[in-house]
């Protein structure tokens, strides 16, 4: 067990070489907009709704694993993290943060339970469910700093644009 190194890039994460990519989900598991679209597309749709239809539901703060289908080459990219972080757009609720550290830590764990050793990270609940960006990236950062995987060694934070490029990098330097 060791710590994750983190970094981060900008560009679309279904083009990470990561063993693992975290989706950014909704409790129900279903195809979205945003990251969680992209990622039902990359990985094939119907391969992967009735992967996901077959687990039903995931609790806010939690993750589930499903395989990577399409997104899968050679050895990269097996397998797709479904994170559940919460949606704090009609208003912060108690407890929100947490969750959302929750949603990291799951995703870690799911990966490192298959014996990935990467996995690649968007900025969960940031977009439509309207978690503060600064502040999801701090704990982002905080959660996967304090973990100690089996497996896991990498996490990349990639970034969709470049004003989350900048937050990435400036939190991941605050954090050294």
């Amino acid at each position: 067990m060791g710590t994750i190194e983190i970094t981060t890039w900008r560009g679309d994460i279904c083009d990470a070489t990561t063993d693992a990519v975290v989706n950014a989900a909704n409790s129900g598991l279903r195809p979205g907009s945003g990251v969680c679209g992209a990622i039902y597309q990359a990985a094939g749709l119907l391969r992967l709704k009735a992967a996901t239809d077959r687990i039903g539901h995931c609790p806010v703060g939690d993750a589930r694993l499903t395989e990577g289908f399409n997104m899968t080459s050679g050895e990269h990219r097996r397998w797709i993290v479904h994170a559940v972080g919460p949606d704090v757009s009609r208003g912060m609720r108690p407890g929100a943060e947490d969750e959302l550290a929750g949603a990291y830590r799951r995703s870690v764990e799911e990966a490192d339970r298959v014996g990935a050793r990467s996995i690649a990270f968007p900025s969960i609940s940031t977009g439509v469910y309207g978690f503060d960006p600064d502040l999801a990236t701090q704990i982002a950062v905080r959660t996967l700093r304090a973990l100690s995987p089996e497996h896991v060694v990498r996490a990349e934070l990639v970034a969709y644009g470049t004003e989350q490029l900048r937050r990435n990098e400036r939190v991941l330097a605050a954090a050294d």
